[in-house]
């Protein structure tokens, strides 16, 4: 069949369809950092550093929470309810560099490391915490990751992503821990994961519930006080 004449007589050509690449649609899904941060460029890049420090300052204040066990060099901090919920709010990109400039601004010194430590020998390879710290950059990559791809919008896909993150998280920590005392791995688990189950579960789940409450808020006020 011939396409469509025009009044003029000439023949139109058939008006493409335009398809939404993959890409597209994961940048339409976004994070929350995204959704509230400005769009003209000048204001997005001052929001953007503006995010990457408030995450490494908040991991930083959680960190000073911690209670110590005596069987384990590795204490119980809020650090990881930080980093979950930094990777989720800023995406893969602004989450690990939210959590690289955590890392050094406590290995130039400044106190933010759990219990006021600092230095770069906490990061090295022979302290037992400092796979968990490097561990940190990866996690909130990989939250983030999911998080864009719309899994913090739901209560049960943001217990999956805060899982995958931890996970994460003790695939760089145990056996950096391992290496760092000279134990076997089996002990490492002992000292490095066991202990921490309960406590990053409670974790996981209050960041769980935090984000999609988070997305609610913001859903309402995209929509307006007026609107139904």
């Amino acid at each position: 069949m011939a396409p469509p004449a025009s009044p003029s007589g000439n023949l139109r050509a058939p008006r493409p369809v335009e398809r939404t690449s993959p890409a597209r649609k994961e940048e339409a899904l976004g994070t929350l950092a995204s959704t509230l941060v400005p769009r003209a460029r000048a204001s997005a890049t001052a929001s953007r550093i503006a995010l990457v420090v408030a995450g490494s300052l908040l991991v930083a204040a959680l960190a000073q929470l911690e209670i110590h066990l005596p069987f384990t060099p590795v204490p119980i901090t809020g650090q990881t309810l930080g980093v979950l919920l930094v990777g989720a709010a800023l995406g893969p990109g602004l989450g690990a560099a939210s959590m690289g400039l955590y890392l050094l601004e406590g290995g130039v010194g400044l106190p933010f490391f759990a219990g006021g430590a600092s230095g770069w020998s906490v990061l090295q390879m022979t302290s037992a915490t400092g796979g968990y710290l490097w561990g940190f950059v990866a996690t909130a990559a990989v939250v983030g990751w999911l998080a864009r791809r719309g899994w913090d919008r739901s209560f049960r896909g943001a217990v999956a992503a805060m899982l995958i993150g931890e996970v994460v998280l003790y695939a760089v920590g145990v056996p950096w821990l391992a290496a760092a005392l000279g134990v076997s791995l089996e002990r490492a688990l002992e000292l490095g994961l066991y202990p921490f189950v309960v406590g990053d579960l409670l974790k996981l789940f209050a960041a769980a519930v935090l984000l999609p409450t988070a997305w609610r808020l913001v859903r309402g006020e995209e929509r307006g006080p007026g609107s139904r």
